[in-house]
């Protein structure tokens, strides 16, 4: 079976060995992602960096030839328990139509303290 990538540019890309995205058959799986702009700043804000993580992934499932409404599960890794509200209030924003499975998990930190959220996706993506 055919295996495609995604790359967004992250720098961990070439130092870890993975890519944001994969595509084998129908089913796209899209890595951890945080929320860093190209010019590596990390808006403050919870919503912000939620709705940067759902962009970022969002754009390497459309290279992939999918879109919001193949998104089958999702995951939230969230810093702190207060921002839940926030964070879960942009995933609604993406996903309110398609209603994916979906986790919201408080971790104790991420590899980058200016990251309050993390993000997964996958989907199942008909062949075109």
């Amino acid at each position: 079976m055919e295996r495609q990538h995604a790359r967004s540019g992250s720098p961990y890309e070439e130092t870890i060995g993975f890519s944001r995205a994969v595509r084998v058959g129908s089913v796209v799986a899209v890595s951890g992602t945080a929320p860093v702009w190209p010019d590596g700043t990390v808006d403050p804000d919870p919503a912000v960096q939620a709705r940067r993580c759902w962009e970022i992934m969002l754009t390497a499932l459309a290279e992939l030839g999918g879109g919001p409404e193949h998104v089958v599960r999702t995951r939230q890794y969230v810093v702190d328990p207060a921002d839940a509200d926030a964070v879960g209030a942009v995933h609604g924003e993406f996903f309110r139509d398609t209603m994916p499975a979906s986790t919201m998990v408080v971790v104790k930190e991420l590899l980058d303290p200016r990251w309050k959220v993390e993000m997964e996706l996958d989907a199942v993506v008909p062949d075109a």
